[in-house]
């Protein structure tokens, strides 16, 4: 391909010949045409590299509002963390729900809290269990699940109070303050869940101290538990700031204070 200039009065042509053709073909090109191609890639180029800050700009965002988050509640809750043999006494354990299967039989998860709720309450440390979880359709119950695991296990049934309207760990701490009337209590959940659990259940007004279920194998299963609640702690910084009301409050319950209260 040989490429030659060629001028004219008002215009300047590329001429574009090949010599391997039998005869020779021209292509003029005004200059004008080249520059406004040569515009339009500039503008393309100009766009997409705006759209890649503004993506790279994003992604920076929420990774610092992600892992801000995570620091700070864990900031809230760092002197809360403790075992089930130092940790102070207080009125009533306050386990939250989890997964429940078909059978009614809790998933590992759940059963390794409510025996650790147990163990408090055997040990004196407890003088009641609140059990707060799912019962949003009637064919999925959380709290009845998790009662009657415990009662099987030994526990007494006049020493646990239920709430059924426990959709999230934020709505199952603003309940036990504001319906249940608790003031005081343990919090017992996994040890990656614990932090996001102390600060929902300080923010709500309870003095809260925990103590963390560290029985689970790390496989999977574990990992993608750890990370939704690492994800989660944005959510709860919200709501933590926000304040909105649960999905159901009602009326008072004095449930809690009578499982004090009662004899075993």
């Amino acid at each position: 391909m040989v490429c030659a200039v060629k001028l004219t009065t008002n215009r300047m042509y590329i001429l574009f010949v090949s010599p391997s053709s039998d005869s020779w073909h021209t292509r003029r090109m005004g200059f004008r045409d080249l520059m406004a191609r040569s515009r339009g890639r500039i503008r393309t180029w100009l766009r997409l590299r705006t759209v890649l800050r503004l993506a790279v700009f994003a992604i920076a965002a929420a990774a610092l509002v992600g892992f801000g988050s995570i620091a700070w509640v864990r900031h809230q809750a760092s002197d809360a963390e403790y075992s089930l043999d130092n940790v102070p006494a207080a009125e009533v354990a306050l386990i939250p729900g989890a997964q429940v299967y078909g059978n009614g039989q809790p998933s590992p998860y759940l059963a390794a809290r409510l025996d650790l709720g147990r163990r408090l309450l055997e040990a004196g440390k407890v003088r009641a269990l609140l059990l707060t979880g799912d019962n949003g359709t009637s064919t999925y119950d959380e709290p009845s699940a998790m009662r009657g695991y415990l009662v099987r296990k030994g526990v007494p049934a006049n020493k646990i109070a239920l709430d059924y309207a426990g959709f999230s760990t934020y709505e199952s701490c603003e309940r036990a303050h504001r319906i249940f009337g608790v003031r005081q209590a343990i919090v017992v959940t996994q040890d990656f869940s614990l932090p996001r659990t102390v600060a929902l259940c300080r923010n709500a007004g309870i003095e809260t101290t925990g103590v963390g279920d560290d029985t689970q194998p790390h496989n999977f299963t574990y990992e993608k538990c750890w990370l939704r609640d690492q994800l989660a702690a944005t959510k709860a910084v919200f709501d933590m700031v926000i304040h909105p009301d649960p999905k159901f409050l009602g009326r008072q319950e004095t449930t809690v204070r009578d499982a004090i209260n009662a004899t075993p």
